[in-house]
């Protein structure tokens, strides 16, 4: 995994946002990191190292049950954080995080972190708020899962991924697509097959294009809208 210092650019929203005397805390002690695709950062469980802003791809939370299936209940993008909680205190991990596509992130050690969150209202404020979206997003996928088709979930995951892959096709295999959604891989290769039927996206082994966006939008449930709006991608 490739560091450098970390970029200037600031590409991650919350790090954008922040004020220059903000940054300032935090930018010394960062370095920018390149992760691959499927590399797990921390398990349920675990002291919370490092706090990772992405500024490409995607990380995904899963909770992980006890016969070790697992399941996402939230994705982060560049327009969050992930570890931001502890800014506020050590703080332990209830979920597994898994680089779900290649990222590009900015990391700090949580140590450091702490330390300029306790000199800032504003870093205090950022993770308070990074945590409110990762709930809202538990909250809604949770209630997702229990009420709407399969089909439906599915457009719904692969528009949220879309949305910050940054790239097309999406690479993605049938397993990590099974765990995602917290079905059998199986059901994953009918529910693709069926939506590529459609004409909505050209699916073969562990690679997604999407074809016609508005029609896998009318496909989604109404968890899509929700979930955007929440996230401000």
């Amino acid at each position: 995994m490739p560091q450098s210092k970390a970029s200037t650019g600031r590409t991650n929203g919350l790090l954008s946002a922040l004020g220059r005397d903000q940054f300032n805390l935090l930018s010394p002690h960062m370095t920018t990191e390149h992760l691959e695709q499927g590399i797990i950062l921390s398990e349920a469980g675990d002291e919370t190292e490092f706090v990772y802003f992405p500024h490409s791809g995607m990380l995904s939370l899963l909770a992980v049950l006890k016969d070790g299936r697992a399941i996402e209940t939230a994705m982060v993008g560049r327009e969050g954080a992930v570890g931001a909680m502890a800014g506020l205190g050590l703080y332990i991990s209830e979920v597994r995080v898994v680089v779900q596509l290649r990222a590009e992130v900015s990391k700090i050690a949580a140590s450091r972190f702490r330390r300029a969150t306790a000199r800032s209202d504003v870093l205090r404020d950022l993770c308070m708020s990074s945590n409110e979206v990762l709930l809202s997003q538990t909250r809604i996928t949770a209630a997702c899962n229990a009420v709407h088709v399969i089909e439906a979930r599915f457009c719904r995951w692969l528009l949220h991924t879309a949305d910050r892959a940054g790239s097309d096709p999406i690479n993605l295999t049938q397993q990590f697509l099974a765990e995602m959604l917290g079905v059998r891989r199986t059901s994953v290769t009918e529910v693709a097959r069926k939506v590529q039927a459609l004409g909505a996206i050209e699916y073969s082994r562990g690679s997604i294009k999407i074809q016609d966006r508005k029609l896998l939008e009318s496909m989604a449930c109404e968890c899509y809208a929700t979930l955007s709006a929440r996230s401000e991608l």
